[in-house]
């Protein structure tokens, strides 16, 4: 990228903040201040140019704001920034999170997603078989109420936050428990009746900005209706690579989680073997995660779009109830 047009992008990042016109004076201060030393009349130059090419507005004697096309186009740029930018979040919420297994207490890492709430009663049967059959992070979910906020997410009116428990969970409940684990990626897991027989696709974590199941819902490439009907479908599914010694308190750990609704594990490797066609690391384990995300694409293969955000936040276990009280809950809120 060169400099004019490194410049152009500087000044339209600038403008994002600002709901009323920013003066070129202005906008030329906030560059210095960042270390971007251009002069006003550098700046005056490119904010015609952005004029004419639709990403600003000019309101005379006032200043400039930025348009939607404006947005868009520094969307897509920081979208090459952010690269790797999944795997650090993973990190952090990993840490971030605090529930203890013993007390059955702490936070958990959650998906969210907003719907509406008469739609989610309509679908809430086969959202609840998806849970029922396993296909889902364990059979704990919450429902969130208009107004309600996680992470930078509020509810808005007439909506619900349909929450899940995120696979990232089982990471911090590892990590707390001295095991170390290498989130490696999300994909599809073929199903061929009933049973886990290979991924058809895969998005490695470090090279994605979004997780790789919203990319995998959206784009229509899911199918848990045939999955839940005659155990054939795709559902979505996480793969994770752990020390090869750890295997037998993974599996106890797993057991624990399984009772207290909190099971994802589809399977764990042997040492140093593959699993289900993904291949591991010499003195390494695999180990294959039900994605949380999966109850909801219900809804998405019904061509009904829905905002979906993982990894959106922590929520207090306390606060997680069994799916199965999903449709009185729903009826409730109506």
């Amino acid at each position: 990228m060169d400099r004019k047009q490194k410049t152009k992008n500087r000044i339209l990042s600038t403008l994002c903040g600002h709901s009323e016109p920013v003066s070129s004076g202005k906008i030329t201060e906030m560059l210095h201040a960042a270390g971007v030393m251009v002069s006003e009349r550098t700046v005056r130059l490119h904010l015609v140019e952005a004029d004419a090419d639709g990403l600003t507005e000019n309101h005379p004697r006032k200043g400039r704001t930025i348009t939607p096309l404006g947005l868009e186009e520094i969307r897509v740029l920081q979208t090459v920034q952010r690269v790797g930018y999944l795997s650090a979040k993973i990190d952090q919420m990993t840490y971030r999170m605090s529930f203890d297994l013993q007390r059955r207490s702490g936070t958990v890492v959650v998906n969210t997603s907003i719907v509406d709430v008469s739609l989610l009663y309509r679908y809430s049967r086969e959202v609840c078989e998806v849970f029922r059959q396993g296909y889902a992070m364990g059979t704990r979910m919450c429902l969130l109420a208009e107004g309600e906020r996680i992470g930078d997410v509020t509810i808005p009116p007439g909506k619900v936050g349909f929450c899940t428990v995120c696979t990232i969970t089982i990471n911090g409940v590892l990590l707390k428990h001295g095991i170390p684990v290498a989130s490696r990626f999300g994909g599809l897991l073929e199903l061929r009746g009933g049973e886990p027989t290979r991924f058809v696709e895969v998005i490695h974590y470090d090279g994605t900005s979004i997780d790789p199941l919203e990319v995998f819902i959206r784009s229509g490439m899911t199918n848990y209706h045939g999955a839940i009907t005659d155990g054939n479908g795709r559902v979505g599914a996480s793969f994770r690579e752990l020390p090869s010694g750890c295997r037998e308190a993974v599996v106890h750990i797993g057991e624990e989680l399984q009772a207290i609704g909190l099971g994802a594990i589809q399977d764990i490797g042997l040492a140093d073997q593959a699993i289900h066609g993904v291949p591991v690391a010499p003195g390494r384990i695999g180990m294959i995660l039900v994605g949380g995300l999966n109850p909801i694409a219900i809804l998405e293969e019904r061509n009904h779009r829905v905002d979906s955000m993982a990894l959106s936040g922590l929520l207090e276990f306390n606060r997680l109830h069994s799916y199965e009280e999903l449709p009185k809950r729903l009826k409730r809120l109506m």
